[in-house]
């Protein structure tokens, strides 16, 4: 059986799976934020728009986060904090560092995510990057390093033209 892409100890189609799915939704912020990771890490993006509130909508760009979520290689989440986003809350916060990989470079996403129980049902309202904790998880490659991919081209006649 599957592992949740999430992190949590259950089997993928006892977690997020019915989320993704439509069976049921999320009933706090945390398995909301869950959820969202699952569909980035399965390229489920019109889960990630869906569960987007309608009042931001409008600022999603579909093309990015598919390209951000088909691009990448989802290696991890780890929820730093939550605040609220219970049963019974309307409002809640969760801090998390997701780790991926693009390009064969190991990226973190630290961000402190904002969510919104509107007609008894989560969803994402914005998000704030948190300065100073987005980083490489591996150095960076320089213009004149070779290249990641292996062609033997440095990075700046090959993948970083």
């Amino acid at each position: 059986m599957e592992k949740c892409f999430c992190g949590s100890d259950k089997v993928f189609k006892e977690c997020c799976s019915q989320f993704l799915d439509h069976k049921r939704f999320p009933e706090t912020a945390l398995e909301l934020m869950r959820s969202r990771y699952s569909a980035f890490s399965k390229g489920d993006i019109e889960y990630i728009y869906d569960s987007h509130h309608p009042d931001t909508r409008k600022e999603v760009n579909k093309e990015e986060i598919s390209a951000w979520s088909k691009h990448s290689k989802w290696l991890g989440l780890n929820i730093i904090k939550t605040e609220k986003g219970g049963k019974t809350d309307n409002v809640g916060t969760v801090e998390f560092l997701c780790i991926y990989e693009i390009e064969s470079r190991k990226m973190e996403h630290h961000e402190k995510a904002s969510f919104r129980k509107t007609d008894g049902r989560w969803y994402f309202f914005d998000g704030e990057i948190l300065r100073g904790q987005v980083k490489r998880a591996t150095p960076k490659i320089g213009r004149n390093d070779p290249c990641s991919c292996g062609s033997q081209k440095k990075y700046k006649k090959c993948c970083g033209a």
